[in-house]
């Protein structure tokens, strides 16, 4: 009775230990996370110092521990920190980490939104050709995954091409986008209808423009929502100049300089309407006053710019002497790490040399001392024997089992080498089949026609797979039969899939010969672990390896 209780007691302490790393591991995660979201709640609040080192500190935990969207989101807005600050080319840095991490290892959802923010940066830096490009990378993305943020990346790329001229090219896009707006994001909407109104309007219809406007701002909320209000009245103002109509021009302008409290490169533009039409009827007066309010709008932006370098200078030197006194602080816990690992080796020592002294102790007071030494000497003895017999069995089987891992792998590469040439060859003949079948002419030739009906029932046969699963199981000796051993649910198509995997080939090589995208045989890889009840923290490569 004593003795299970000491086995049970043994079992759960055993279990504790194997439970604790994963119980560590997700509590690590959950606080990655709730650093990313406090380094955004600090970028919004402007506080980018603050922000930075939150996010510095997540990337780190992600790096190490192999998050690829935690690394990912910290990444990216870190990227959006240093735009904030309009330092575009560090901004860009992150933003292409975080993009080349998306194509890598998370998917196309994750590559939309590198793609789309990269875009976003260009455009603050009013490079509207590249912004445009990345726009519409982002664009095709979503359309070809299906994915409801599509209207929003139609919206900005309609945007882009009326601030390029293109009225017809953004109509088109934002024809495409009303569905998905109207289904997935109803308040943006009166966005996508103010650049309608703003095409018609580079279309020359500046009376059907200024209508639309109208309309849009009795939907107070939506603009409000979109911050649109200011973007409304300015197309207003253009309108009525395309008119000539330079005296509701000029109030328009003046009340949104007055009530609204537009931005400094809004106020620019502001000015920059009012000396147009100052100078159109002859204000010359009014129309330089303006000019002088462009050159302090000018100098004011100057100050912030200057402002911002100094600013993002600052951040830099404060992240590095952050990132300084973060390494200080893992090198003062790698230390403590260390001593605590010797104090717990010193621990187990004294424990097992104790045990061992107290076994010793019974053993000699049970027995003769005489016999039991001359015992202990000749077990001693063998156990030297054995131990040096041991050794070298050992050195002797790993050296074996080493040239036979090299052997399976060079055959394994002449495997793979084979299945990509036959796939090659095969859809190689299959581009000639169909090129030849679309040729009425040849169809008439009869010794053509049988050797291409030859060529299909070839294409139809499987015995090059037949003949690539005799040369895989004389590689790779029982891995197939222990394989369906363990998992008897597992069809044909799922073993040759499998095989593939085993043999070390890529995704993009194994869609190549199954003929199929590299998304759909991602799934279908994912889909064999849920099968093969695999745990989420084991992939299939290493389960099959140890097969």
């Amino acid at each position: 009775m004593h003795h299970n209780k000491k086995h049970i007691t043994k079992l759960v302490f055993i279990l504790l230990l194997a439970l604790m790393p994963l119980y560590i591991n997700a509590q690590t995660k959950t606080y990655c996370d709730s650093l990313i979201k406090k380094g955004q709640e600090a970028r919004h609040n402007k506080n980018h110092v603050k922000s930075l080192e939150l996010l510095s500190t997540a990337r780190s935990i992600a790096e190490k521990n192999r998050w690829n969207k935690q690394l990912f989101y910290a990444t990216l807005y870190t990227g959006s920190n240093y735009l904030a600050m309009m330092d575009y080319g560090e901004a860009l840095n992150y933003y292409l980490e975080a993009y080349n991490l998306s194509i890598k290892d998370l998917g196309p959802e994750y590559e939309m939104i590198a793609l789309n923010n990269i875009a976003t940066l260009y455009t603050g830096d009013k490079n509207y050709k590249k912004a445009q490009e990345y726009y519409f990378k982002a664009y095709k993305t979503a359309k070809d995954e299906n994915y409801k943020s599509l209207g929003i990346y139609l919206v900005n790329l309609a945007n882009i091409e009326n601030i390029l001229n293109n009225p017809l090219k953004a109509k088109a896009y934002i024809a495409e986008a009303m569905p998905n707006l109207k289904k997935h994001w109803p308040r943006s909407v009166v966005a996508a209808d103010m650049i309608i109104a703003e095409s018609d309007l580079l279309e020359g219809k500046n009376k059907l423009a200024r209508e639309e406007v109208q309309k849009l701002m009795l939907n107070k909320e939506d603009v409000s929502y979109n911050d649109i209000g200011i973007p409304l009245q300015e197309l207003v103002v253009r309108s009525y100049i395309q008119e000539k109509d330079y005296t509701n021009a000029a109030l328009t302008a003046e009340k949104i300089l007055k009530e609204k409290k537009p931005d400094f490169e809004t106020k620019k533009r502001l000015f920059e309407h009012l000396i147009e039409i100052y100078i159109k009827t002859k204000s010359l007066e009014k129309a330089l006053r303006y000019k002088d309010s462009i050159i302090e709008t000018d100098k004011k932006l100057n100050e912030i710019r200057s402002g911002r370098l100094f600013e993002n200078s600052r951040v830099k030197f404060e992240m590095q002497d952050y990132k300084n006194q973060l390494a200080i602080k893992e090198e003062k816990v790698a230390a403590e790490r260390k001593i605590i690992y010797s104090l717990l080796a010193i621990f187990i020592a004294v424990l097992t040399g104790t045990v061992f002294i107290l076994r010793q102790k019974k053993l000699i007071a049970e027995r003769n001392q005489r016999i039991i030494a001359l015992e202990l000497e000749k077990e001693k003895n063998d156990n030297l024997l054995l131990e040096k017999q041991f050794r070298e069995n050992e050195t002797n089987a790993l050296l074996e089992q080493e040239r036979l891992k090299n052997e399976i792998e060079a055959r394994n590469r002449k495997l793979s080498a084979k299945a990509l040439y036959l796939s090659d060859r095969n859809q190689l003949i299959e581009e000639i089949l169909t090129s030849l079948s679309k040729k009425p002419k040849l169809s008439k030739d009869l010794s053509l026609a049988n050797q291409i009906r030859s060529l299909k029932n070839h294409l139809k046969t499987d015995e090059e797979w037949d003949s690539f699963i005799t040369h895989f199981e004389e590689v790779n000796h029982g891995f197939l039969t222990r394989l369906k051993t363990l998992h008897p649910t597992l069809t044909a198509n799922d073993v040759r899939f499998i095989a593939y995997i085993y043999m070390n080939l890529s995704i993009k090589e194994i869609a190549s010969i199954l003929n199929i995208t590299v998304e759909a045989c991602r799934k279908r890889k994912d889909r064999l672990a849920i099968k093969m009840e695999l745990p989420e923290n084991l992939s299939l490569y290493d389960y099959i390896s140890t097969l």
